[in-house]
């Protein structure tokens, strides 16, 4: 049997329907902002690998750093053991998010650094006697997949089958730059009733939904209502962490900021497994007591593990440098002039960029729909023409590993563009 048959008869893909779905792209070889298939075919990975890729694949600095903490050591129990990288990677994290924010805990992805913060809002408030339990979301929301990040997302979208086992959520509406005050209203409501424990958020950017985005003016109001009603606020930085949106976090565009972050995807330039769940020392000081139930009894196989540690203090080293933040300041004004293109087509609305994301959907007559007919076509489109994008339903968008050149980036505008014009023929 070759890769292909293999595949068909053992692997269940994320987010696949395997009764309809074609044979998967093979890819071989990984290298800078391009993907090679078992052809030899070449792909530019132009959404920088399901979010996570920030400096381009196979980056000597990041591959130095994994070979030399390798034969240093590769794995230890992170209970009641410390490690070097570890205490190096929250110690620096820590430097770069607001003061306040200074207890890391460690996990393996992005879901499980939500489901720690959940569970930490939930026991903080257990610990301190108070009975709040309710949750604040907004609609349209992506956390995760573990059934606290499940709970806390959209419902009726992924999720559908395992709703009856989530806990309840309030949610607000989408801020479309209309209705803001009413939403701020429905929060200040919501939260007047003492009852709410946390608030969790994408700042700026919904991602699964379709990269939707918001105002940090916003996000500012609705952090500080919050804060005035005693609810502590989760960010789910998850994906729009390191740089994304033109920032090293969405929460540097704001004034108020959460009690805590979560962080995954980016923090390893998408080379490693690793999430973070930084905490407020407000927060930690909660769990502080002789009782050990009261102590966050959580904890992951991998944990801290010593290589993925090593990987993400490498990519804060690449964060470090001018030409890091030059690259990704050429591509947002890259991504703007893209926009005025987009303007001009008429199948094309809702434009929207944050940094290096740039979003747009396709009129469909449909709405924004994830199931939209639009994702295959344009998904088979891009892969012949050497281009790796995988849309949200009728949304089209570009978020690029930022050593994308210029070249290789108006390559992509150009194939993008060329699907476009073959819709309207």
């Amino acid at each position: 049997m070759n890769i292909q048959q293999k595949d068909k008869s053992h692997v269940w893909h994320p987010f696949t329907q395997h009764h309809t779905a074609k044979e998967h792209l093979e890819i071989v070889k990984a290298y800078g902002v391009y993907l090679e298939d078992a052809s030899g075919k070449k792909y530019i990975d132009a959404n920088s690998s399901w979010w996570v890729n920030t400096h381009g694949h196979g980056h000597p600095h990041i591959a130095k750093a994994i070979s030399e903490q390798f034969a240093t050591m590769d794995h230890i129990v992170f209970a009641g053991v410390t490690h070097p990288k570890a205490v190096e990677l929250a110690d620096r994290i820590t430097s770069i998010l607001p003061p306040h924010l200074d207890k890391v805990f460690f996990s393996d992805n992005g879901s499980t650094a939500v489901e720690i913060a959940l569970k930490m809002v939930m026991q903080y408030f257990y610990n301190k006697g108070e009975k709040r339990n309710r949750f604040l979301a907004m609609n349209g929301s992506y956390h995760g997949d573990t059934f606290g990040a499940m709970s806390v997302g959209q419902r009726g979208y992924f999720n559908k089958p395992f709703e009856p086992f989530f806990f309840d959520v309030d949610y607000i509406d989408f801020p479309n730059g209309e209705n803001e005050q009413v939403i701020l209203g429905q929060a200040k409501k919501l939260f007047s009733s003492g009852e709410f424990a946390g608030l969790i958020i994408e700042p700026l950017v919904q991602g699964a939904a379709g990269m939707r985005m918001y105002s940090a003016e916003f996000l500012d109001q609705l952090t500080a209502l919050a804060h005035e009603n005693g609810v502590l606020v989760i960010f789910d930085e998850v994906m729009t962490g390191f740089g994304r949106t033109g920032k090293m976090f969405a929460m540097d565009y704001c004034q108020n900021k959460p009690d805590l972050v979560a962080l995954s995807k980016g923090l390893t330039a998408g080379v490693m497994a690793l999430g973070l769940t930084i905490a407020s020392n407000k927060i930690y000081d909660a769990f502080l007591s002789d009782d050990i139930g009261k102590a966050l009894l959580h904890g992951h196989s991998f944990t801290a593990n010593p290589i993925a540690c090593a990987v993400a203090c490498a990519n804060l080293d690449i964060f470090e440098k001018e030409n890091t933040w030059e690259s990704i300041a050429a591509i947002c004004e890259w991504n703007a002039e893209f926009a005025n293109d987009l303007a001009k087509i008429e199948c094309v609305e809702n434009i929207r960029q944050q940094g290096t994301i740039l979003a747009f959907e396709v009129k469909t007559g449909e709405g924004n729909s994830y199931f939209s007919d639009v994702k295959t076509k344009a998904y088979q489109f891009f892969l012949e023409k050497g281009i790796l994008l995988r849309p949200l339903g009728n949304v089209i968008f570009v978020n690029a590993p930022y050593c994308i050149e210029k070249k290789e980036y108006d390559e992509v505008r150009r194939v993008v563009l060329e699907f476009l014009s073959s819709l309207m023929e």
